[in-house]
């Protein structure tokens, strides 16, 4: 199996989220149940069952972190001028004259609204290896966009 890159921090902030959703989370999520099973009758307890399904949807988020964790592996920015992991990079598109910056993650660390794309995107395979003033070509459902690496970070 292929190994996940994931930046050190990116690492850091799944273990702690799971850390926390194997303590915390779950000792809330017990007394939760617990309050809603004093309500009385199970079989007709909405609050309960409400509960309960929220602890399947919290056991099932521990285990994709668990997963993740075990299949990533860390893997230091790319330090330079040329696009690599971890590369922050503004581009220009030629046809709209749009400037966009993203930085380029790992698929565990991506959020394309606060402009961290996957390495493995589109966009991010197109902008590999290429300089400032280079231009990378991407192709989209609506045609090739051409965008040219105004920086690198």
């Amino acid at each position: 199996m292929e190994r996940t890159p994931i930046t050190a921090e990116g690492l850091a902030a799944l273990r702690s989220e799971l850390a926390r959703l194997e303590t915390t989370a779950r000792q809330d999520m017990a007394r939760q149940i617990a309050t809603a099973r004093a309500f009385g009758d199970l079989k007709e307890n909405a609050e309960y069952h409400a509960a309960k399904e929220a602890q399947a949807h919290l056991e099932t988020r521990i285990l994709v972190l668990r997963d993740k964790l075990a299949n990533s592996e860390v893997v230091e920015a790319t330090v330079g001028e040329v696009v690599g992991f971890g590369s922050t990079v503004e581009v220009e598109d030629e046809k709209t004259g749009r400037r966009s910056t993203y930085e380029l993650v790992s698929s565990l660390d991506a959020d394309a609204t606060a402009g961290r794309i996957s390495y493995d995107s589109p966009v991010a395979t197109a902008l590999r290896d290429h300089r400032v003033d280079d231009v990378a070509v991407v192709s989209t459902p609506r045609g090739e966009r051409r965008l040219r690496l105004v920086a690198v970070r």
